[in-house]
């Protein structure tokens, strides 16, 4: 292997990934600021993308897994398994669209879209494109060409990001766009329109790609990658509704006002996003150097490492974002504040979740990966049941805890049996020291603001600081010195 290709890709991949999910983000102030809370609007963004996600992982059906996997397989004609794929995903996306495009109305109305049935259709292309996409996309890596696989990425990003910002800086401010931004509540179902342009404009680039549609379709491979498949299906989807089964459920649990409270909750969930970008930069960091060489492929000792750095790591962006949290809670309008009691819950939720991803190596490592469904779905189990119960008392509250005891159950399942059928000696005591540590200079930020009502904001801010840089003093004694 290249190792020196390797890096070069790895760089170009987890540079596309995270600037481009980094240039979507900014999209958020600008539709916070410009969506007002009372209309409900980020509810309406917040819970349509939750579906999105929801059935691309029903119409890609594990076949991106599937055709890396059948490429490399003695005996298989790559082309062929490419084409397959390709029919397979494509066949199924258009039977969807065409579904729900001749029950639009019946379907928009029981999601509450009874009155603009054009954003649920417009979603059902999006996501019947993205998955089609999604296989080329892999098909690309197959064939090692990374930089295209970047532009692609940002063909689609960019074009998104700059009809955003003219959507909502632009068009409220030209008198013959005033009507259109109105009809689609104030700017919010342009946002699907804009993306569904952006989605179909990048086929466009995927000339080559797209001629994987001319080979046969191979019925003997197709029955094989099926059943290759559904177990990874399954996976997905219990995988994804940990995501967002809370932000679908909540309109039907909540009643009254649900966009409205939905929209608070999305917009501070999406502050919480900054461990999930973090995190995702750790392991585009460290995953090459972990497992780079074959001698530490597999090695426990190096899976225990790991698991400490990336505590160690995800504690001090937790306690970076909550310390300067007066100054991040700028990057949502402020009529979307008074959701932020849920952002530490929710960075506690995904460092849970981070925690299970590297466990999860035990069942990948001794081909027990059925318990990966397994252990998803008791963490999904428990997730849903708090949002039925809590959300009707709580409210967004509740979807907040639910995720944080569904990722905690399957963190800790995951541990439990990771200790029989694979033991790693991780350092429980480092990892103890720093988590203790980290929840105690959080608990002890909050002190001064709650003896003194007039704590200054700057004040809060210094002080903070120095609670950071003893996180880091530390870090620096135990670990690095």
């Amino acid at each position: 292997m290249n190792l020196k290709s390797l890096a070069r890709d790895t760089a170009i991949y987890g540079l596309s990934s995270i600037v481009g999910r980094f240039l979507n983000y900014l999209l958020v102030p600008v539709h916070t600021n410009r969506i007002a809370v009372e209309s409900g609007g980020y509810g309406i963004v917040t819970n349509l993308y939750a579906y999105t996600a929801l059935f691309f992982a029903l119409l890609t059906f594990g076949m991106e897994t599937t055709l890396f996997r059948f490429s490399n397989r003695s005996g298989e004609d790559p082309e062929k398994v490419y084409g397959t794929s390709l029919k397979l995903v494509g066949g199924v996306g258009l039977a969807f669209v065409a579904l729900v495009l001749v029950f639009l109305g019946p379907i928009a109305s029981s999601m509450g879209y009874a009155a603009h049935p054009e954003y649920v259709g417009a979603m059902a292309l999006i996501v019947a494109m993205d998955a089609f996409q999604a296989i080329m996309f892999s098909h690309l890596r197959l064939e090692g060409k990374a930089v295209k696989f970047m532009l692609l990425k940002f063909a689609f990003i960019v074009p998104n990001v700059l009809l955003n910002l003219f959507i909502f800086l632009v068009m409220p401010f030209v008198p013959m766009l005033q009507g259109v931004y109105a009809r689609f509540n104030d700017g919010v179902g342009l946002i699907f329109f804009a993306n569904l342009i952006c989605t179909a404009g990048v086929f466009g680039f995927f000339g080559s790609e797209l001629k994987g549609l001319r080979g046969g379709f191979d019925r003997a491979l197709a029955g094989r990658m099926l059943g290759y498949s559904w177990p990874l299906l399954l996976l997905s989807l219990v995988g994804i509704l940990n995501q967002v089964a809370d932000k679908i459920l909540f309109p039907f649990l909540y009643g009254g006002g649900a966009d409205v409270q939905l929209g608070i909750y999305g917009a501070c969930v999406k502050i919480a996003m900054i461990m999930a970008l973090l995190t995702q930069a750790f392991r585009y960091a460290y995953e090459p150097i972990v497992f780079g060489s074959s001698r530490d492929r597999n090695d426990p000792q190096t899976l225990a490492d790991g698991m400490k750095y990336f505590i160690v790591f995800t504690t001090f962006a937790f306690l970076a974002v909550m310390f300067y949290m007066p100054l991040l809670k700028y990057f949502i309008g402020k009529g979307f504040w008074a959701g932020l009691g849920v952002v530490p819950i929710v960075m506690a939720a995904e460092v849970f979740m981070g925690v299970y991803f590297n466990l999860s190596f035990w069942y990948k490592l001794t081909d027990r990966t059925w318990w990966g469904a397994v252990l998803s779905a008791a963490g999904a189990i428990v997730m849903i049941a708090v949002n039925v119960v809590g959300v009707p008392r709580m409210g967004y509250v509740a979807c907040a805890w639910g995720g944080f005891a569904g990722y905690g159950t399957s963190m800790v399942l995951s541990y439990a049996l990771g200790r029989r059928y694979y033991p790693v000696s991780y350092d429980r005591r480092g990892i103890g020291f720093f988590l203790v540590l980290g929840v105690l200079l959080y608990f002890v930020s909050l002190l001064p603001g709650r003896i003194c009502a007039d704590w200054p904001e700057w004040a809060g801010l210094v002080f903070n600081t120095a609670l950071l840089a003893v996180y880091g003093v530390m870090v620096y004694k135990k670990l690095i010195k």
